[in-house]
């Protein structure tokens, strides 16, 4: 007797379809899966066997294959648990052929048959309402999380015998009977942090709120003390909300990663990544046996923030350059080849030198080799991945103790959310999200600039003798000032504006 039942497995953040296709026989006793199975679906012979005793079923005492098609790719986890199930169960089913072609299973089995909550169940559903199908089964803990899809029937379960029940009984599942569906759009965001704690430094609040406006890399130095990673810290409580579809996206990573929150189910705020400077090529970027996500996918649209930017190898600097520069990261492994998309916001902080005061009003301890030791950490091509530079001085006093209330983040976010939306307008034809995106041949396109403006420009490419990046970088830089201020063109002022951001680059790195 031969049964077909659809799963899903997955590749990255892409679900795809697995036929399991359970062949039961006469012959020895025996129970063997094939189709290119990972060890982990290859154990699952032994919890399949309990679960289906346990749920008071009889487990056929017969020979029996289970093959994963397609053959050729390999399938990997737990997922795979239940449609084996069905399909060893299919004579205490009364259901037509074609109900099970329109339909995925998907769950991890205990050894009592309840249904335990599994990761990647988003990507899952999206690949299974993709592909057509109707109606998912899937363990009642990832309900939460799958929530959030619509045009494709979800029901969630909580065990082996409640799954053959409800299959029988021909129901339609209500959701609304027993979740409440949050609104993505009205979750409140908040933070412990907030820029009204910030005293003083007024140049360096402007310049990340032109970085968190138009997601533009930017590098804050500075002696330690100085207020750099404070700052830095409360660059999310200003970044523009998430749509829909970035909290889809998001979402996806979270979810084979095993990190969606059970409360609410979707991530709803823009992901805020600091690792150590200890971390390794495989924890930042990603990779390993199962091609995991790094740190830089993590945080894919929010920010990335390496404290401590010097401290980190070299080498695993330099690797962060290409994904910068694309928005993607691929991995590939002998069987596969997984591309991660990674387009996050860089916030950097670093010391001008291994004591940290060098051009500092403190006496700097360190000798001249110590000092471009330490600078040629960071390599040329990486720092022209940065748009901006700021150069973060100790505050006086009297900026200190001054009782005058600073702008706070609600404030800042408001302006920064303005121009984030004169951004979708702008490229509502496109797949560009934020100014940061505009490529090089887009540039006349999008950047538009004054007869003023265009003179100053060229002027300061001739005289500073700008690498084209970093000329492009100028522009975009510009074009998100522009969008602050609510300007159609960019002119002067946004092009002397946007080139003050290099002033921490010149006086460091050059």
């Amino acid at each position: 007797m031969l049964s077909i039942v659809n799963s899903c497995n997955l590749i990255g953040i892409d679900g795809f379809i697995v036929n399991v296709e359970v062949d039961i026989t006469r012959g020895m006793p025996c129970f063997n899966i094939v189709g290119l199975a990972s060890i982990e679906i290859k154990e699952a012979k032994e919890r399949v066997k309990s679960a289906i005793i346990n749920s008071d079923f009889e487990f056929p005492t017969k020979r029996i294959v289970v093959n994963l098609s397609p053959a050729d790719i390999k399938k990997e986890g737990s997922l795979l648990d239940l449609p084996i199930s069905i399909g060893l169960l299919i004579n205490y089913i009364k259901r037509e052929k074609s109900y099970f072609d329109e339909t995925i299973f998907v769950g991890e089995l205990s050894l009592d048959g309840t249904l335990k909550k599994v990761r990647g169940i988003l990507p899952i559903v999206l690949s299974a309402k993709q592909n057509g199908y109707k109606r998912i089964f899937i363990p009642y803990d990832n309900l939460k999380e799958s929530s959030y899809v619509d045009g494709i029937e979800i029901i969630p379960i909580k065990n082996l015998k409640e799954c053959i029940s409800y299959i029988n009984s021909r129901e339609k599942f209500d959701l609304t009977s027993i979740l409440k569906i949050y609104d993505i759009d009205t979750e409140n965001e908040s933070y412990e942090e907030d820029f009204s704690d910030v005293r003083g430094n007024y140049f360096v609040k402007r310049g990340l709120e032109i970085a968190a406006a138009g997601n533009h890399n930017v590098i804050l130095m500075g002696p330690p003390g100085c207020g750099k990673t404070m700052m830095a810290r409360r660059i999310r409580t200003i970044m523009p909300d998430l749509d829909k579809d970035e909290m889809m996206e998001i979402s996806k990573i979270y979810s084979i990663a095993g990190l969606i929150n059970n409360d609410i189910g979707i991530i709803n705020k823009r992901p805020f990544r600091a690792p150590h400077h200890s971390a390794t090529n495989i924890s930042l970027l990603g990779g390993g046996a199962k091609a995991t996500p790094g740190e830089i996918v993590l945080a894919h649209r929010g920010v990335l923030f390496l404290d401590e930017l010097a401290e980190f190898n070299r080498k695993t600097l330099d690797m962060l350059r290409q994904p910068i520069e694309d928005g993607t990261i691929s991995i590939s492994r002998l069987k596969f080849h997984i591309k991660y998309p990674c387009n996050t916001l860089i916030v950097a902080a670093m010391n001008p030198c291994p004591c940290g005061y060098f051009m500092s009003n403190t006496e700097c301890k360190c000798s001249a080799s110590e000092i471009m030791r330490y600078k040629n950490k960071i390599s040329g091509p990486l720092l022209d991945r940065f748009d901006i530079f700021l150069d973060v001085d100790r505050i006086e006093i009297g900026e200190f103790n001054e009782n005058n209330l600073n702008e706070t983040s609600e404030t800042i976010k408001n302006r920064v959310q303005k121009a984030k939306d004169i951004q979708i307008e702008r490229f509502k034809n496109s797949n560009i999200k934020n100014n940061d995106e505009i490529s090089s041949y887009q540039i006349n396109n999008y950047c538009k600039l004054n007869k003023e403006g265009k003179n100053t420009a060229n002027k300061i490419f001739n005289k500073y003798k700008l690498s084209n990046r970093s000329y492009t970088k100028l522009l975009k830089t510009a074009r998100t000032i522009a969008d602050l201020e609510v300007c159609e063109e960019i002119q002067k002022n946004h092009i002397l504006e946007a080139f003050s951001y290099r002033k921490g680059y010149y006086k460091y790195f050059k």
